[in-house]
């Protein structure tokens, strides 16, 4: 299976200086804040989201170097999903994330929610100062859609949801950002409405495979593994695609769902009917096909190194599931 480092090695030194900057910018003056700066981008992530910024942003430019203003975008991109993520761990109450203790664990939630409320502020301020409207309000976007993703989820807890309206919260939640943070990319590089439209819908269909991944991994990966225990969504009421699907086929999963794993046993009952069921299958499937959109998309890319990691990233989202 290819690593998420092997894979983002034409974008590396970009990484590296982004991890440190963010510090910087994250960190200064504020003493908690940079201590939570240096928890969060400190922690062992695969810097999905910015790699992709950094990747677009030189297969877009193949003859030139990046600008400035692509990193400071890929910046801006790693502070609004590290602060979603803030903001998720204090709503769900989770104490652990990627294996390692979150910031409202160790800090408090109130300390939690004000340093996720200062890295939106911030990247608002520093998107602001990138000069260019259009990806002020791509970015801006995403900030509303987190939002609207975690009302939805909220709202539709314990709730059977159709598989359109799933995906319509995955992609508030996880494909926004890739979407509108690698179209900003392509804006900065002036190419084409047309390119730029194409690295919209690769990053839409890269962001709901990785979000359709993640959700089976609920089910199939170890605790170790996820960073969190395993079943924790179904547990929570959050209904993913494998609950969905296996709907469809075992009746009595909907009764279990309905009074909230009240009685002994049930969550594990669930999540046997689901196992027992096509529901992983079938989300496979519908993962898979989404990477494959989201490759098709590259298409209209001069051949490059880091056109090819594009492509190869849609393999390895993949690829987590084996």
């Amino acid at each position: 299976m290819t690593s998420a480092t092997s894979l983002f090695s034409p974008v590396e030194a970009d990484l590296c200086v982004l991890t440190e900057n963010l510090k910087n910018l994250i960190g200064a003056r504020h003493p908690i804040l940079y201590a939570a700066a240096e928890h969060l981008f400190g922690a062992k992530g695969k810097r999905v989201r910015p790699a992709i910024v950094f990747l677009v942003a030189r297969a877009t430019m193949p003859d030139q170097g990046i600008t400035e203003r692509h990193r400071r975008l890929a910046e801006i991109t790693e502070m609004i999903h590290t602060a979603s993520l803030v903001h998720d761990d204090v709503v769900d109450e989770s104490d652990v994330r990627r294996g390692i203790p979150t910031v409202h664990s160790i800090f408090g939630s109130r300390v939690a929610v004000l340093a996720g409320d200062f890295l939106f502020a911030q990247s608002s301020w520093y998107l602001a100062n990138l000069d260019n409207l259009q990806v002020v309000k791509l970015l801006s976007e995403v900030i509303k859609d987190f939002a609207e993703g975690e009302i939805q989820q909220g709202l539709n807890c314990f709730s059977t949801v159709t598989i359109e309206a799933y995906l319509s919260k995955s992609y508030y939640k996880t494909a926004s950002l890739m979407a509108n943070s690698a179209k900003a990319a392509s804006v900065l590089s002036e190419v084409s409405d047309a390119q730029t439209q194409h690295m919209y819908h690769y990053g839409r269909h890269l962001g709901l495979a990785f979000q359709i991944v993640d959700d089976i991994l609920d089910f199939t990966g170890s605790t170790e593994g996820l960073g969190k225990p395993a079943g924790s969504d179904l547990k929570s009421g959050n209904l993913t695609a494998p609950v969905l699907y296996a709907l469809e086929e075992k009746p009595y999963l909907e009764a279990l769902i309905e009074r909230e794993f009240a009685k002994e046993d049930d969550l594990e009952q669930a999540l046997a009917l689901v196992k027992d069921s096509r529901g992983i299958e079938r989300s496979r499937e519908l993962a898979a096909t989404h990477a494959r959109m989201a490759v098709e998309h590259l298409s209209e890319l001069p051949i490059s190194e880091p056109r090819q990691a594009l492509v190869k990233l849609a393999d390895y989202v993949l690829s987590r599931l084996y």
